[in-house]
């Protein structure tokens, strides 16, 4: 039977008494899917499990994303490794959702520790839920009718000629997302840009856009939105991109973190 305590009032949950070597039968996914919907994010501790294992538990939460930009393990295309050690500093060191450059952003992610320092290298989590519940009334409404612009170049452009970007932009052109998501399960209302991949505000002028924009990606900032996991070897978390963003602190330089991520693909958000 699982055993789901919380971490703290507001977001994130360490489970147990599940072994994530086996896919979770129905009564069980039912019992997770639950906590998942209810802390947002889920922590699992000793799980000694290979890739393919860790791509099969997913898989009961939808179907799996397979990221363009990001280095996979051979014959493992569902799994992005993220290596940092001497040679490689951290860089995911700022709020963000994983994805939302996506005309179909990921539904969540699910992080599993390979290596990790002695010390540092946590992953902070925040409720972009509580964020906007806890906006003024007025500004509540406004962002009702706004638009986001959110774009991949801003972390993956880097270093790209514009030949190869035109080329990416072909593909991956910039996605339009309402600045207010609501939960397609919970119906929850959550803010939904990020410092990372949300350029504009459809419609506004730049810098009306930008100091708006500056304003909301605070939110997550707040310690009252967060709570934080410290990784060990086999450990994972499990968080719901639709309204959580997270934040890969880089305190451990020259240590070594070796992280690996299966996504799992998501709808168009509304």
């Amino acid at each position: 039977m699982l055993e789901v305590r919380p971490v703290s009032p507001t977001i994130g949950a360490e489970v147990s008494g599940i072994d994530l070597r086996t896919p979770p039968d129905e009564g069980t996914f039912a019992e997770l899917d639950k906590a998942f919907m209810e802390h947002k994010v889920l922590f699992f501790r000793d799980q000694d499990i290979t890739n393919e294992q860790h791509i099969e538990f997913c898989r009961a939460f939808g179907e799996l994303e397979i990221h363009p930009f990001l280095p996979a393990p051979d014959g493992c295309p569902e799994i992005v490794v993220l290596t940092h050690n001497e040679k490689h500093r951290g860089t995911e060191n700022f709020w963000h959702s994983d994805v939302t450059w996506r005309l179909e952003p990921s539904l969540g992610s699910m992080l599993r520790a390979i290596e990790v320092p002695d010390v540092g290298g946590d992953t902070l989590f925040a409720d972009m839920e509580l964020a906007y519940e806890n906006l003024g009334p007025a500004l509540k409404e406004q962002l009702l009718s706004l638009t986001a612009v959110h774009d991949f170049t801003n972390v993956f452009g880097r270093g790209k000629s514009q030949e190869q970007l035109d080329e990416m932009r072909e593909k991956y052109p910039p996605a339009e997302h309402p600045v207010v998501r609501t939960h397609p399960v919970t119906g929850r209302r959550s803010l939904y840009v990020n410092v990372a991949f949300t350029s504009h505000i459809k419609g506004m002028r730049r810098e009306e856009s930008r100091l708006l924009l500056d304003y909301l990606y605070k939110q997550a900032s707040f310690p009252e939105y967060q709570c934080r996991f410290r990784w060990a070897p086999n450990s994972l978390a499990l968080w719901d991109n639709r309204c959580v963003q997270h934040y890969a602190v880089s305190d451990y330089w020259p240590a070594t973190r070796i992280m690996q991520r299966v996504t799992i693909a998501g709808d168009k958000p509304v």
